[in-house]
């Protein structure tokens, strides 16, 4: 996935109502807009180096918005909604090794009135649901974790997966981990224990897991690695 113009260096003042960020550029302090609600644990440091995309969308107030953070020397993609693109680069392109030679891929398919996946894959007769997880949490060098935050809409999904293999379906569940140098993933159990909890009910019933990390630039993010989960 590249980025539609060059991303601009700044240093991070602070962000604020969940969708505001202000920026310090070269000679002036822009606010930018935050395309991550979540509580971006550990990257809101005041005077981390961030990097703003430009937008000359007239019916967009904020002229910028925040695709990456630079934290404890790592480059983060904090973008939430840069996260099905990287996944659908990815499965057409085979870069997911379990998800590879995929006939049909079919983005936001609903399983139920209240429930839609990220994609729907069709392969050899074979359907699949797959749900992708933006993970921009890390505590150690080493290890991305997920959630940031109680996520009772993270457990539902994982819920109803499970309903979805009981309807025929194969099911993934992706952990996106847009975080440099990460070589495991786990579950933040600390966080949200019924997450977690549901994580293994989910395990146990068919869902596969799996976590992969991004290389991320300036100029574009794509999977490339896969990562052990390590708490299953």
């Amino acid at each position: 996935m590249e980025f539609t113009k060059s991303l601009i260096k700044g240093k991070l003042i602070k962000r604020y109502k969940r969708f505001f960020a202000d920026v310090q550029l070269d000679k002036e302090i822009v606010t930018a807009h935050c395309p991550n609600t979540g509580s971006m644990q550990g990257l809101l440091d005041s005077g981390n180096e961030v990097y703003l995309l430009p937008n000359n969308d007239p019916k967009r107030k904020l002229k910028y918005g925040l695709e990456i953070i630079k934290s404890r020397n790592n480059l983060v993609g904090v973008n939430t909604h840069m996260a099905n693109k990287i996944a659908h680069h990815a499965l057409k392109n085979n870069l997911i090794k379990e998800l590879k030679n995929i006939e049909t891929i079919k983005p936001e398919v609903f399983f139920d009135k209240e429930t839609r996946f990220d994609f729907l894959l069709e392969k050899k007769k074979e359907k699949i649901f797959v749900e992708v997880k933006n993970v921009t949490l890390f505590r150690d060098k080493k290890t991305a974790e997920f959630p940031d935050a109680i996520t009772s809409r993270g457990s539902k999904h994982l819920l109803t997966l499970i309903d979805a293999i009981k309807k025929g379906y194969k099911t993934y569940l992706l952990f996106l981990v847009q975080i440099e140098n990460m070589e495991y993933f786990k579950i933040a159990k600390d966080i949200d224990t019924e997450y977690y909890n549901n994580f293994l009910i989910a395990k146990k019933a068919g869902v596969n897991f799996l976590a992969y990390r991004c290389n991320i630039s300036i100029k574009k993010i794509y999977i490339e690695k896969k990562l052990k989960i390590i708490n299953d």
